[in-house]
């Protein structure tokens, strides 16, 4: 091993698209997870969406065997918290009334993005402890860089597992996810539903119905640029409402459709021949990833129908294993989607911030536990002895 060793490169350009997806996709997927591609992070990069300007200043960790890299940490300096999905505001915040400097820090994620997947991204001829190497030179790049602490977010369980071996503190929370059990139809999962909530998702669906949506799904070349224009319509207007300045641009949206057409869902809501709301999805690995949403409109369970309705039927006619809704959402629980934990890690180089956040976490991984196992009880489907 005396072969391999650690650096900061800066952009996913300078790491080059081949050898990225090699690390990303060890196994050689046909359709691999979409959010671990170069073709994502070179689309958010190119676009100054994940830039220094943005405070997502790229620091992308790799390992090295030789001259050859071998695998991959996406990995970013920040200079505060938004778009992350796991917040830590209250640490910074009572870091810094002690005195601390909590920014700038280092994040280990999908920029924007609260999806599950791998964030080692080890290649098939690396060595086999590569992601403990990883791991451990990301929080030696904690001091190096000047940062505060290190924050891997939506992690694999297994990477997790590692993480706390290592010393790294371990935080869980919860998202809500549907699963596919084989379902020939929609009327199929329907009927795996108690009466009451077959009935009202019933109920929900024929509402938009008489209202007199209907919907397109675009993939591949159907993914115009009128298309993207319409969808960024949608996506200002409702993102500019609910969270102020939305992160990503028009040329991103554009530039991802070119790259990743093929790994792209984008659901379209249309009254005749107009376009009144649309849902962001992409998929891989077996899995559809609900993204992003916008409407013009104001049409009762329109989201429901166009973000989680339709993305069961696209998944069900695809036979995809399920459905990624993205972040909160309790709303999602009557209509199929249930809790399931993520899980993230984080190296805190303070010792008194981290012994306060150890204690924290403890609370809070049992909390987010037993705030699953409750929702669990009362998902929608049918009891069985």
């Amino acid at each position: 091993m005396s072969g391999v060793s650690a650096r900061i490169v800066g952009g996913v350009d300078a790491i080059g698209r081949e050898v990225w997806n090699a690390c990303a996709n060890p196994n050689a997927l046909t359709e691999p997870h979409p959010f671990t591609t170069y073709e994502f992070f070179s689309a958010l990069e190119d676009t100054g969406c994940a830039s220094i300007r943005s405070g997502w200043q790229p620091v992308h960790l790799v390992l090295t065997d030789g001259t050859a890299i071998v695998a991959v940490m996406p990995l970013y300096a920040k200079n505060h918290s938004h778009g992350e999905y796991v917040f830590d505001w209250g640490w910074a915040d009572a870091f810094e009334r002690a005195g601390g400097v909590y920014y700038p820090k280092l994040q280990a994620a999908v920029p924007f993005t609260p999806v599950t997947g791998h964030r080692l991204l080890v290649g098939a001829n690396a060595p086999k402890d590569s992601a403990e190497r990883l791991l451990e030179a990301a929080a030696g790049a904690v001091d190096q860089l000047g940062c505060s602490s290190l924050h891997v977010t939506f992690m694999a369980e297994r990477e997790w597992q590692l993480a706390g071996h290592l010393g790294f503190l371990q935080r869980n929370d919860q998202q809500f996810h549907w699963q596919n059990r084989g379902y020939a139809s929609f009327e199929d999962f329907l009927g795996q539903l108690s009466s009451s909530k077959r009935k009202n998702l019933r109920k929900e669906r024929a509402a938009v119905k008489a209202s007199g949506i209907e919907f397109d799904w675009l993939t591949g070349r159907d993914l115009t640029e009128d298309a993207w224009d319409h969808f960024f319509a949608f996506y200002m207007d409702t993102g500019s409402r609910k969270w102020g300045t939305p992160y990503l641009t028009r040329e991103f949206f554009s530039v991802l459709g070119d790259r990743l057409r093929n790994q792209i869902l984008l659901v379209m809501a249309r009254r005749g021949q107009r376009w009144i709301a649309g849902a962001l999805n992409l998929f891989g690995e077996n899995v559809l990833f609900g993204r992003n949403w916008g409407t013009v409109e104001s049409i009762p369970f329109l989201h429901f129908e166009t973000c989680y309705y339709q993305a069961v039927e696209f998944a069900i006619a695809h036979k995809f294993a399920r459905v990624e809704a993205g972040a909160q959402g309790e709303h999602k629980l009557l209509r199929g989607y249930m809790p399931v934990a993520t899980y993230s890690a984080h190296f805190i180089a303070h010792p008194g911030l981290r012994k306060a956040v150890s204690a924290f976490l403890r609370e809070e991984r049992a909390a987010v536990n037993a705030s699953i196992e409750q929702l669990s009880e009362f998902g929608p489907y049918k009891k069985t002895d």
